[in-house]
């Protein structure tokens, strides 16, 4: 083998080589064009620079009302939990959920969801239903009832 032999990867990439002549492209400014800040050397800008425009870190209001505050959020629970935590005909109620940890916060109320099967005769009472809950619950020869 031979130096004038030696050939590169094909995976390796020639640098660019800077200030080599007009005739390369990138000679006399090298890619940094005529004057400014970003043609002088140890330029450093921050990425939220914008030039002189009040930046958006500013324009943004920082303070005044949000409504995430007073949204109404449910706890859920799924008939498939009922299922395992409740026998044939008892009547489950938001009381009973917390007191048996099946819930840890009741929230602006509890909804109940559809998700899974329902095989006992359970009453329900909750705030809010699904419309499948509420199909599943029937099908099964249980009440929901709304509070």
């Amino acid at each position: 083998m031979k130096l004038n032999e030696l050939q590169a990867l094909p995976e390796a990439k020639e640098r660019k080589r800077l200030g080599r002549g007009s005739g390369s492209g990138t000679g006399k400014t090298s890619g940094h064009g005529q004057k400014g800040q970003k043609a002088r050397s140890g330029v450093s800008i921050s990425p939220w620079f914008q030039g002189g425009q009040t930046p958006l870190y500013r324009r943004v209001p920082k303070r005044g009302f949000n409504n995430a505050k007073f949204t109404t959020r449910y706890a859920t629970i799924n008939l498939s939990d009922l299922n395992k935590y409740f026998n044939d005909g008892d009547e489950v109620t938001p009381e009973l959920l917390k007191e048996k940890g099946i819930i840890k916060k009741q929230l602006s109320g509890i909804k109940v969801l559809g998700n899974g099967e329902l095989e006992k005769k359970l009453t329900i009472k909750a705030n809010r239903f699904s419309s499948t809950a509420v199909t599943k619950i029937e099908s099964a020869g249980g009440k929901a009832e709304v509070i």
